[in-house]
């Protein structure tokens, strides 16, 4: 399990070398660590966290022809390592449903699952959600803020993909809904303070944009 474990860092790390995007590899470490010590407070497996964890980016259809490629591409991978079918399965498992989608995807149906799907959305908010949510809007290209164009309230998985939208607007539109979708009461209290962190930063924000502080 060290060495699948091993191999499969040195993969995620030369996979992600040149994002500028938010989904580096520091990004996949993150989720990592913070799956495992999610795995030890709600007694999941901590082996499939961890590599659900360190793969979950590399199945993703951001970064594949489709996402029927890059799910193929992470259990070819996965076969590749000689792991048992049944820790396959439930790798695999975990990572079909980490995803946001924009509120679209299919909820967990293991502990493991819950597990890794908080750690991702655990960094997507906090003080590394608010970095991350400004680097991913650079880019692509996309505005700070623009105070005509309003929230979406829902979104398909389509629009949600569309690179559309203000990097304040994916506050409203993601970002805050995130703590209320935790699934562990580990993961729901580690939400807790970074969500606080977003709100803070939002009044700041908006008070400096219209030159009251």
């Amino acid at each position: 399990m060290n060495e699948s474990i091993s191999r499969t860092e040195k993969m995620v790390k030369e996979v992600f070398r040149d994002d500028s995007t938010g989904h580096d590899w520091f990004h996949t470490e993150r989720v990592r660590n913070v799956a495992v010590q999610l795995a030890e407070m709600e007694g999941g497996n901590a082996f499939v966290c961890e590599m659900a964890a360190l793969l979950h980016d590399v199945a993703d259809e951001k970064f594949n022809e489709n996402e029927e490629a890059g799910i193929n591409r992470v259990k070819e991978w996965l076969l590749d390592l000689h792991i048992e079918e049944e820790l396959i399965r439930e790798i695999m498992n975990c990572i079909s449903t980490v995803s946001y989608k924009g509120g679209n995807n299919k909820a967990p149906t293991s502990l493991e699952g819950k597990i890794v799907q908080d750690a991702d959305r655990l960094d997507a908010i906090g003080a590394i959600g608010v970095a991350r949510c400004f680097m991913y809007a650079g880019a692509t290209k996309g505005k700070m803020h623009d105070p005509e164009m309003k929230p979406r309230e829902s979104m398909t998985k389509e629009e949600y993909r569309k690179k559309e939208g203000t990097a304040i607007n994916h506050f409203y539109e993601k970002l805050l809904k995130l703590k209320k979708l935790m699934n562990t009461s580990s993961g729901k209290k580690l939400a807790d303070e970074r969500h606080e962190y977003m709100n803070t930063f939002l009044e700041q924000f908006f008070q400096e944009w219209e030159g009251k502080r």
